[in-house]
């Protein structure tokens, strides 16, 4: 996948790559199985949240804890999508390299 500051999905894209409704994204989004924030006033996603045509299974929990901790959605795009120092990539690069349990520590950290 691309790099999630130039691979911004639209709703359309998700419908297409996902193969469901319009409503079924935004579900998908309320539940925390996607996060999307408003980039130039259109709800984006960045495609690395997505893996093999659907939602990364490992950024639920990740979104949850990070909603937990006090974290606005526009914070928690912020941080998944940016280099974390302790990580050494971006959270959202070490979910998808199979890191789940290390970027959750380092997530709760960020709560206290």
């Amino acid at each position: 996948m691309t790099d999630p500051a130039a691979g911004w999905l639209s709703m359309p894209d998700l419908v297409e790559l996902l193969g469901i409704s319009p409503s079924k994204v935004h579900r998908l989004i309320e539940d925390r199985h996607l996060l999307a924030i408003r980039v130039d006033g259109v709800l984006r996603v960045p495609a690395d949240f997505l893996k093999d045509g659907e939602p990364l299974h490992e950024l639920r929990g990740t979104l949850m804890l990070l909603a937990d901790s006090g974290y606005s959605d526009e914070e928690a795009m912020h941080w998944l999508t940016g280099v974390d120092d302790s990580l050494g990539v971006s959270p959202i690069a070490a979910l998808r390299a199979g890191r789940k349990a290390e970027v959750r520590r380092v997530a709760q950290a960020l709560a206290f």
